[in-house]
């Protein structure tokens, strides 16, 4: 007979984030993206969901002095006001009990999904604030 071995996934399980936490980690995210990449988005929406934390960017979006009506069907004030309420996914963080040792997944538009990622640390865990400097990459102009 085999025996069932346990194996830690750090991309599954987890655990539902409690309400002062998601306070405090929406705070510490908000905090760290003003101080560090401001101008390079209008808001930042940090959401929880079970043991997940989801962090996307609403940068400014270009649009070219010469913008073409008729090409797009909208004016180019409807195309900026669209894209600017349209999220640039950053990344999904699994919450495992420790305020400081999150997993994360980084979102891939090819695929449309988030992919498992490791930290710029080089590690399989992080800080909220070491996820959006991992994932800021979308942020870059």
């Amino acid at each position: 007979m085999a025996r069932k071995t346990w194996v830690y996934d750090p991309q599954s399980g987890g655990i539902t984030i409690p309400p002062q936490i998601q306070a405090r980690i929406r705070q510490r995210v908000l905090a760290h993206a003003e101080k560090h990449y401001a101008g390079k988005h209008n808001r930042i929406e940090v959401r929880f969901r079970g043991q997940f934390c989801y962090i996307d960017a609403y940068p400014e979006p270009y649009v070219p002095k010469d913008y073409d009506r008729d090409l797009y069907g909208e004016s180019r004030q409807e195309r900026i006001e669209r894209l600017r309420n349209m999220p640039t996914h950053l990344c999904r963080l699994r919450y495992f009990g420790d305020e400081d040792r999150w997993s994360m997944a980084f979102y891939t538009y090819s695929h449309e999904a988030y992919e498992p990622s490791v930290f710029d640390n080089g590690s399989w865990h992080g800080t909220p604030e070491e996820a959006f400097d991992t994932s800021a990459v979308y942020l870059d102009d």
